[in-house]
């Protein structure tokens, strides 16, 4: 039997080093590429990761632009709803330029409202905000200087009034003063009882029974002030027991004293003044009663002021 022999080169021998020296050529290579893909794709993973880092930090920024914007924004409306708030003045301001601001404050709005919104388009909405601001600052100066005019307008006024205040005070005080000096003055003042005889004769009397009237007689001095014309004269008779001689039917009533008040009166009389002559004036008063004894006192009154009085004293009545 023949035994077959293979041409197998012996170990050791320079035939058996190539299949060798190949496959660890084709091993390197292979570890080097997956080594490089490996790096790569580390390098991929980490620059992935910075974009992704760099976006979220941009998004991060623009938000965070967005927040402050708004905050500016909400605090440019909370001031202008303010001042309109607190002066009618401003509101007619604000009127005058509706339409502009209605239209910037849609588009900040707008802006705001974007969360997709870009830097640009941030970038606008700032701008709209500082004109806003702006705007804001102008009406308010606006205001101050109005308010200063206000306040010179109103001391001008106030001024002007205590000017005319006083004025008037000075008119008044003077008028008042013509009052005072155009009122007459009594003199030479009479109470005198009159007992009327049956033939009509007239003879004074000290006694309360022969007392048929009254008659009282004074003169008006000379008053330079007092204009010419009728001057109505009150007359006041009061009993011995203080009360009033007034009997409406016989023409007593009442009339206005100076300081508003009334009082009684017996008798009234229009004379005929002519200024700056003295005259003598008369005047009855007859009662539907008697006459007690006892004193009776006469005041004369004259716009209101009393300008003069008199009194006689009536005895009891005797045989004679």
């Amino acid at each position: 039997m023949t035994e077959n022999t293979f041409n197998t080169p012996a170990q050791g021998s320079p035939g058996s080093e190539k299949p060798k020296s190949r496959n660890g050529l084709i091993y390197g290579i292979l570890i080097a590429a997956l080594a490089g893909t490996w790096v790569y794709m580390l390098y991929d993973k980490n620059k992935t990761t910075d974009t992704i880092a760099q976006q979220t930090s941009q998004i991060d920024s623009i938000s965070s632009s967005r927040d402050a914007l708004q905050q500016e924004y909400n605090a440019a409306n909370a001031r202008l709803d303010d001042l309109i708030s607190q002066n009618s003045r401003m509101d007619s301001l604000v009127k005058t330029k509706d339409k502009e601001l209605a239209d910037m404050k849609s588009r900040i709005s707008s802006i705001l409202s974007n969360k997709n919104a870009t830097q640009a388009q941030l970038a606008e909405a700032r701008k709209m905000i500082e004109q806003l601001k702006g705007n804001i600052e102008g009406y308010t100066q606006t205001i101050e200087r109005l308010e200063g005019e206000k306040i010179i307008l109103t001391g001008e006024r106030d001024y002007a009034r205590q000017e005319r205040d006083s004025l008037g005070v000075q008119k008044a005080q003077l008028d008042k003063k013509v009052s005072l000096g155009s009122v007459l003055h009594a003199s030479n003042i009479h109470l005198l009882p009159i007992n009327v005889k049956k033939n009509g004769k007239e003879v004074e009397t000290t006694k309360a029974k022969r007392a048929d009237m009254m008659r009282i007689t004074f003169d008006l001095d000379e008053n330079r002030i007092s204009e010419t014309g009728d001057k109505e004269l009150f007359v006041a008779i009061s009993a011995p027991d203080g009360s009033p001689l007034a009997v409406e039917a016989l023409g007593s009533g009442r009339f206005t004293l100076s300081d508003g008040t009334e009082k009684l009166y017996t008798a009234k009389k229009t004379v005929s003044y002519t200024q700056g002559e003295k005259q003598t004036v008369s005047m009855d008063w007859k009662q539907n009663s008697d006459f007690k004894p006892g004193d009776y006192s006469v005041e004369i009154y004259h716009n209101g002021y009393k300008i003069g009085s008199g009194k006689v004293t009536l005895k009891k009545g005797g045989l004679f």
